[in-house]
């Protein structure tokens, strides 16, 4: 398999292999986190979890990334990249205890709101870091596939991290607090893995530091309209990037339903619920993974028969959101646990193959001076489409999570995405 083989070439790098054991152990912690989070705010048997109490706690987990993301890199780029994965680590596992302390006190909503916020605010900088760390570790040759590769593994450290809390959880484990602090001792890990790398080697070069802080906070303020501008210029990026907005909706919108659906309709007890999310999260994981392997083979065969001149990847962007029209309503109406299973995992392959066409029409579209202030873009869209589709479907679900109009406007949803996919530019 290919990517098998282009890992094994990256690992023979010393320094991308420490890099990326600080980024498998500090995603690793973040799924530990954000499931322990879930289970709490959802699973809790002292809790009566609501549609707008998983929304909110969406809103905490997702707009840090949005809000933050695009000024991280101002502090980013005057800090030592190493000395950020240090205390950034090191700083999330000191909150993370303490988020524990809080659900062991059962504290008012809004301080552990706040405390989930602070660990969350810090993840923006370390992954950032990570991700402006890679080129220090990677000749220039090798970028494109650590690009490809090393995402890819932390996405599923995360999914990994994911299914050992709930491994801890389902184990026996009467607080939440316990997992919690687990993800506390995987980020304290990852702090330690840092120090396996000098000071220096991550940059950035002292003479390449802006020495005014806050005037770059400014220009990195007109530098997104001035990437607002060229995406408007760029119909094609613009196209995918809406589309892409839709689908990802769509996948948060169904989220919240799914979750309603195991802790009220499908299991008597929070055990069975938790289980049954479980399996849930693990399906649409495989269809991440099966989306990587298939997405490039995919756009290849679109591409070879390609006799209208339209772009392969958006070609499969359409393949994957017309699917998702089709069988969402096909698995989700009866809601039941099996065809919703089998639903979770075709939302997970046709919403990561949509993102992978995404990125590659994102880097290959838009010129270079501007890549990295889209690519903040998209970020923000990405997550305020998420958050967003939570607080409707908060509006929608029944206390029970059964809702066949929250499924028929999904569908139709994700026949706009289609049709926003076809649309030719002026």
């Amino acid at each position: 398999m290919a990517v098998v083989r282009d890992l094994r070439v990256l690992l023979r790098l010393h320094d991308f292999r420490r890099l990326l054991a600080v980024r498998l152990l500090s995603q690793s912690a973040d799924g530990v986190y954000q499931v322990a989070l879930a289970t709490y705010v959802v699973f809790s048997p002292e809790k009566e979890a609501s549609a707008a109490a998983i929304a909110s706690a969406m809103a905490v987990l997702l707009l840090p990334y949005s809000l933050i993301g695009p000024f991280a890199g101002v502090l980013l780029d005057r800090w030592r990249r190493r000395q950020v994965l240090l205390y950034g680590n090191l700083l999330r596992a000191v909150l993370a205890s303490g988020t524990a302390l809080l659900i062991l006190y059962d504290v008012p909503d809004w301080l552990f709101y706040a405390s989930a916020l602070s660990v969350t605010a810090v993840n923006r900088f370390v992954l950032a870091g990570l991700s402006a760390a890679l080129p220090r570790v990677v000749d220039q040759e090798r970028l494109v596939m650590a690009n490809a590769i090393s995402p890819t593994a932390g996405t599923l450290a995360a999914t990994a991290g994911g299914g050992l809390a709930f491994a801890v959880r389902l184990a026996g484990s009467d607080s939440d607090a316990v997992t919690v602090l687990l993800g506390s001792g995987l980020y304290l890990c990852a702090a330690l893995a840092s120090l396996r790398m000098g000071r220096e080697l991550l940059g950035p070069d002292p003479e390449l530091v802006q020495r005014r802080p806050w005037a770059a906070v400014a220009s990195t303020a007109r530098g997104l309209a001035l990437g607002l501008r060229h995406l408007n210029q760029r119909r094609l990026t613009a196209r995918a990037l809406a589309a892409m907005s839709v689908m990802r909706f769509c996948y948060g919108a169904l989220t919240v339903m799914v979750l309603m659906l195991c802790r009220y309709a499908w299991s008597d007890d929070e055990s069975g619920g938790l289980a049954l999310l479980g399996l849930a999260v693990g399906a649409s994981g495989i269809g991440f993974f099966t989306a990587a392997v298939i997405t490039p083979w995919a756009v290849d065969r679109l591409d070879s028969f390609n006799r209208l001149g339209r772009d392969a990847r958006l070609r499969w962007l359409i393949v994957c959101s017309t699917a998702a029209a089709v069988l969402v309503p096909a698995l989700g109406l009866p809601f039941m646990p099996g065809p919703m299973l089998a639903a979770a995992f075709v939302l997970g392959l046709t919403t990561q193959g949509a993102k992978i066409a995404t990125d590659t029409v994102v880097q290959s579209t838009v010129d270079d001076a501007y890549r990295g202030r889209i690519f903040s873009l998209y970020d923000m869209f990405f997550n305020v489409a998420f958050v967003a589709a939570a607080g409707v479907a908060s509006l929608m679900l029944p206390p029970d999570g059964r809702s066949a109009t929250l499924v028929v406007v999904v569908a139709l949803l994700y026949g706009a995405a289609v049709a926003i996919g076809r649309v030719r530019p002026a």
